[in-house]
């Protein structure tokens, strides 16, 4: 029999003594919050900035890395891992794979993703960093660079830690940056099941399939930190983020989530919406009433768009054609948004850099920023809108394409226009 080596050993005492200050009636201090993702403004609180252990939660961040390395070419998908002597020896959950034992990088995200297997998420931390304490170093800078301010790793599975603390604002602040930053890796998240050399993986999450839109994110349990959860989901165009920590078991946690999430759809529907005032128009160009109340899960209004006419394959705006007959109005109930920001100004110069990137569909389009007051904040979002829901969504696959976040956003109705 091998004996494990000290870092091994410490590691087990670390978790032993961890699990023993932690009985069995000590009940976990719990804490919640709702999110509304688009903007970032908290819906619900409860103990948001309360320090908790993430427990498996921490291998959110584990996979915002991984999926950073996939963008910048550091991994590739097919790429094999290597499990270490030390990955092979960390305590469940794991795969249970021997030193020398290898999988590719898209089965090891998704066995932290469904098994939460703490095997595999050393293996990733020494593949990125050369060794897990490293790895949990760029942890905590990336954390500070998202903002969350209280947060501190200390590696890369969630194993227990007495230095390794965060909140739920913290970890809502992720999920978010997880669905923002890597659209195209997050749908991982939404994986049922994962089979590997023969057995299949259920994924721990089990609100997947039980409540309507939620397509992540990720489980944790430590004595010390109670049953946690971080989900997120989308109903009308709107993704809302929970965030429970502390439950006393994975039932009642996610009754609970499930109940925020309700509360976080419908402080969100039921919401006042003021647009900004838009750049004044050019000569030929059109003008636009500015208010009115948004309708359940849509917060703008449709801006009319000029007249069109065929110039070629492609369709271009006439101002003065339109003007030759009188005002018309055009409803076209459908836009893309494609970020929030805590400036009109640098909201209105997102929303015209990414009408450049899809020129065919969005040049004619009108931009448009929205004002959206959050508890202590105001948000202004960036939105191009004017456009038929094929456009819409045609529009946001290009942009998605170039690594422009996009989002259809349905729109209430038209306004008067005024042509020139």
């Amino acid at each position: 029999m091998q004996i494990p080596k000290p870092r091994v050993l410490v590691g087990w005492l670390t978790a032993l003594l961890l699990l023993a200050s932690s009985p069995g009636w000590a009940r976990p201090p719990s804490a919640a919050i709702v999110m509304d993702a688009d903007t970032g403004a908290v819906l619900y609180a409860e103990g948001a900035d309360r320090r908790i252990y993430p427990a498996s939660l921490t291998k959110m961040m584990t996979l915002y890395m991984v999926f950073e390395a996939l963008e910048e070419g550091r991994l590739r998908l097919r790429e094999r891992i290597r499990i270490s002597r030390r990955a092979a020896g960390m305590p469940p959950s794991r795969l249970g794979l021997r030193p020398g034992q290898s999988l590719t990088v898209e089965q090891a995200i998704l066995a932290l993703v469904t098994k939460s297997a703490n095997d595999v998420a050393v293996a990733l931390a020494e593949r990125l960093a050369g060794t897990e304490w490293r790895f949990a170093k760029r942890m905590t800078s990336k954390a500070r660079a998202l903002g969350m301010r209280r947060t501190t790793f200390r590696n890369a599975s969630g194993l227990p830690n007495s230095r390794q603390r965060t909140t739920v604002r913290d970890m809502a602040i992720l999920a978010r940056a997880l669905v923002r930053d890597h659209p195209r890796y997050y749908r991982y998240f939404s994986r049922r099941s994962f089979s590997f050399k023969g057995r299949r993986y259920p994924n721990h999450n089990r609100l997947l399939g039980r409540y309507t839109g939620l397509d992540g994110v990720k489980t944790g349990y430590i004595r010390a930190s109670g049953f946690n959860l971080a989900a997120s989901a989308v109903r009308g165009g709107r993704r809302v983020i929970a965030v429970v920590a502390g439950g006393r078991s994975a039932r009642a946690r996610d009754r609970r989530v499930a109940r925020l999430l309700d509360l976080g759809f419908e402080r969100l529907g039921s919401r006042l919406v003021a647009e900004a005032p838009i750049p004044r128009p050019r000569p030929g160009g059109i003008a636009l009433a500015s208010f009115a109340k948004a309708a359940p899960l849509s917060n703008d209004l449709a801006y009319p768009v000029p007249q069109m006419k065929r110039r070629g394959p492609l369709l271009r705006s006439s101002a003065t054609a339109v003007a030759a007959r009188g005002p018309r109005m055009v409803e076209r109930l459908y836009g893309v948004q494609v970020g929030a920001y805590l400036r009109a100004s640098q909201a209105r110069k997102i929303a015209y850099r990414a009408r450049k990137l899809a020129p065919d569909i969005l040049l004619d389009a009108n931009v448009a920023v929205s004002k959206r007051r959050g508890r202590d904040r105001t948000f202004y979002r960036a939105r191009i809108v004017g456009l038929t829901l094929a456009d819409a969504r045609q529009a946001c696959r290009i942009l998605k394409s170039r690594r422009q976040d996009c989002l259809v956003v349905t729109l209430e109705r038209p306004v008067r226009v005024a042509v020139r």
